[in-house]
């Protein structure tokens, strides 16, 4: 019971309790203390004292990777957590209708990300939304043309920013528009090709929006340029998907939600990181 009661000590505070959604979406790779602060804009130290209060209390794990020490939810702990509550809940009063339907209405929304290849820019943008969704959402890519395999660059790229990259694979759209695919919420094409072609129909008339992005797979030069390409392109996916996702959906009315994804798509990283 004293673990129980350290775990929800800690998730009542507003600033730990979003800090543990950003661990959960970032999965077991983790993410390190000054993302996370570049991420809520919260100054590192006091970052690292939620991480620690979090740790302490066995709802987090840390390792050290190189010069940075990378933070994980401890989902194990999580769950057990989840289950205790949910024995306390099962010896009060039976779930009325109204609890019911606010759970099926809070579904994770499922986002598709649309290009050509489906080997580089749509498969960072999926990458990118599973992490930072945080649970919100659930992120898919095809492309129109697939090239059948994932750009060898895009995973290289994924791969030093800790994303596992087993599971990502270039595919068809015509995957998602066949009976029994995800209900798509929202299709973002993220290269110009996508943006000019005919999409198929998606059943639920999901909202769209073009992120355009230069293609990193026709840089040429050097294979530091080359890598540079890749790395401004996940970043500025990466830049937009934060932002998206920071948003209070719940709060908005379709024509302002559709205005906030166009200004989205029109969003550009000053800097890329190096």
């Amino acid at each position: 019971m004293k673990k129980t009661t350290a775990a929800l000590a800690a998730l009542a505070q507003e600033t730990r309790l979003e800090v543990m959604r950003l661990l959960i979406a970032a999965g077991p790779e983790g993410v390190s203390a000054g993302a996370l602060a570049d991420l809520l804009g919260a100054p590192a130290n006091t970052m690292s004292f939620h991480l620690s209060n979090l740790v302490n209390a066995g709802l987090a794990t840390q390792r050290r990777d190189g010069r940075s020490i990378i933070y994980a939810a401890d989902l194990a702990a999580f769950d057990t957590l989840l289950a205790q509550l949910s024995d306390i809940r099962r010896g009060g009063d039976a779930p009325t209708n109204r609890s019911k339907a606010m759970s099926e209405n809070h579904r994770p929304y499922n986002v598709l990300f649309l290009c050509t290849g489906n080997s580089a820019r749509s498969i960072m943008a999926e990458a990118a939304m599973n992490r930072w969704g945080a649970g919100r959402f659930v992120a898919y890519s095809a492309g129109s043309q697939p090239k059948g395999e994932v750009h060898p660059m895009t995973l290289k790229t994924l791969t030093a920013l800790n994303y596992k990259t087993d599971n990502l694979r270039s595919k068809s759209w015509d995957e998602f528009a066949v009976e029994g695919a995800p209900a798509l919420d929202f299709v973002f094409t993220v290269c110009d090709n996508a943006a000019n072609e005919v999409c198929p129909i998606w059943p639920g008339q999901p909202m769209s929006a073009h992120w355009g992005i230069e293609d990193p797979a026709a840089a040429q030069g050097s294979d530091s340029s080359i890598a540079m390409a890749f790395r401004r392109a996940y970043f500025e996916l990466e830049n937009r998907i934060k932002i998206f996702t920071s948003l209070r959906l719940q709060g908005l009315d379709k024509l302002s939600l559709q205005g906030k994804l166009n200004t989205i798509g029109k969003t550009k990283l000053e800097q890329a990181a190096s």
